[in-house]
């Protein structure tokens, strides 16, 4: 695609990276058949090729209008576009500069202002939202169904290990897991406990930065990576741990691009590689320690199998590339799986998305539970925690983390 970015861009380090992936669209179109908005609403501008020309258009010199706004803020940043385009056309990181762009051009008012101001101050204060959390379940009954549904119950997280093993990994604690889903970190723990690994947390390490940063914060969200990078720091540099591992698929693809991220901060630039380079979704740490976990399974992996539904989160799937891991090893420990038609879309959680879109989120979940639903599953299963709550809010089968279930079943509770 010929571009001739206007001067306001065009010789800074987001304008030449622009540039560069414009360059690679060859418009084919193929990213409208995987793209989640424009199936559901059939207009080129909400899906990934109209986006892309109206970012293109900005670039250039054009002004954006509220309307250029609304179809950017309709893209869940799913990616599922970069999984299928061709030509490798970075979608994500020309939407991130587009929208900083529009933002910067077309400012917020009134109540959309406000609820975007209270998602990236709140959410991403661990204590803060703890807080809120334990409050609204308190006074649940009273609340609005749309705000009823994004509290789920949350038991208990049971025992986490002490540190009694050579090989060490540390975990992000994360901002809202922790609130409302407590036992997903410590059945992570307790799982590779089993498998040899004993896992740590960083007392200042917080929210990842993608709430901030996909709120069009961005210079919030790299502050909050340069926080987790000096929590972090001192047991990497030691040689203390051989991992950091992520157990929100969500977190996972924005710390592992901290290197891209802070590439420019001199201060940083080294660092945020390092630690992207050491972190890992759980699916990689426990698949690569797939022989011993078999072992420790044994005849549990026999058992009447369980039919489970899984959902492979689009940072899992289009951010990440983990595909078809987290199933292997549920597979493995004798759950049955249950073909779900077009697991590649959405489900309409994406981060805030559910929120400040809930109209097209919900009815992208109706249609991701129905597909769940299909194969008669009575558990469905997980990677990301606002895929987990997300879906949970719209059915009665529960809706789990897999490392969860697959705890169980070491622990002979399944």
């Amino acid at each position: 695609m010929q571009t001739q970015l206007a001067d306001f861009i065009k010789d800074t380090p987001q304008g030449r990276e622009a540039e560069s992936i414009l360059r690679k669209c060859v418009h084919c179109g193929f990213c409208t058949a995987t793209c989640p908005t424009y199936q559901l609403l059939g207009d080129e501008l909400d899906g990934p090729r109209g986006r892309i020309y109206l970012m293109k258009q900005i670039l250039e010199g054009a002004t954006p209008t509220e309307k250029t706004r609304l179809h950017l803020d309709r893209c869940l940043t799913c990616r599922s576009c970069e999984t299928t385009c061709p030509s490798g056309v970075h979608y994500s990181r020309l939407l991130d500069i587009g929208r900083e762009v529009v933002e910067q051009r077309v400012p917020r008012r009134g109540a959309d202002k406000a609820t975007r101001w209270a998602l990236r101050t709140l959410i991403p204060q661990a204590g803060l939202f703890g807080l809120a959390t334990r409050a609204g379940r308190m006074v649940k009954p009273l609340l609005p169904a749309a705000l009823k549904n994004k509290l789920p119950d949350a038991p208990p997280a049971g025992v986490w290990p002490p540190p009694r093993h050579a090989r060490r990994m540390l975990v992000l604690d994360g901002c809202a897991q922790p609130a409302l889903a407590p036992a997903i970190n410590a059945a992570t723990a307790r799982v590779l406990d089993a498998l040899g690994i004993s896992l740590t947390t960083a007392a200042k390490a917080g929210c990842c930065g993608a709430v901030r940063f996909h709120l069009n914060d961005q210079q919030g969200g790299r502050a909050d990576a340069r926080r987790n990078i000096d929590a972090w720091w001192p047991a990497v540099a030691a040689g203390e741990v051989e991992a950091i591992v992520m157990t929100a698929s969500g977190c996972g693809v924005q710390v592992k691009d901290y290197g891209h991220l802070l590439q420019d901060d001199p201060d940083y630039a080294e660092k945020a590689a390092r630690i992207a380079a050491l972190t890992k979704d759980v699916t990689e740490v426990v698949a690569a320690e797939e022989p011993r976990l078999l072992e420790l399974l044994g005849a549990m992996a026999a058992r009447a199998p369980r039919p489970v539904a899984f959902h492979p989160p689009c940072t899992l799937q289009h951010g990440l590339k983990i595909r078809g891991v987290a199933e292997r090893l549920l597979t493995a420990a004798g759950f049955a799986l249950t073909p779900v038609r077009d697991s590649h879309l959405c489900c309409g959680s994406a981060g805030t998305y559910s929120l400040l879109q809930p109209e097209i989120a919900e009815r992208l979940r109706d249609n991701k539970l129905d597909a769940l639903a299909a194969g008669g599953a009575t558990c469905i299963a997980s990677a990301n925690i606002g895929c987990i709550t997300h879906l949970q809010a719209g059915t009665a089968t529960p809706v789990r983390h897999w490392i969860e279930l697959l705890d169980e079943r070491l622990t002979r509770r399944a």
